[in-house]
């Protein structure tokens, strides 16, 4: 059974706009993905932002596929 992580994940109007962050500090969502995406791993992430916690990372990830559970998305090929 997969760990709930995502009261990790907050969205607050005041902090980055709105945008879903990590425990109300200014880091989003996103930028997390973006760098699992671009190949880093959870070691240089925790690295960069040493007030991050592995926990946080699976967070966005698990985030992410919530995201994906409730939205449709289409993809254009250019």
């Amino acid at each position: 059974m997969m760990e709930n992580y995502l009261e990790r994940v907050t969205i607050n109007e005041a902090v980055c706009n709105g945008k879903p962050t990590i425990r109300g500090y200014r880091i989003t969502v996103k930028s997390i993905l973006e760098y699992l995406a671009a190949g880093e791993s959870y070691d240089n992430i925790l690295e960069a932002y040493s007030f991050l916690e592995e926990a946080d990372i699976k967070a966005c990830i698990q985030f992410a596929a919530k995201t994906m559970d409730s939205e449709h998305h289409s993809l254009i090929a250019a």
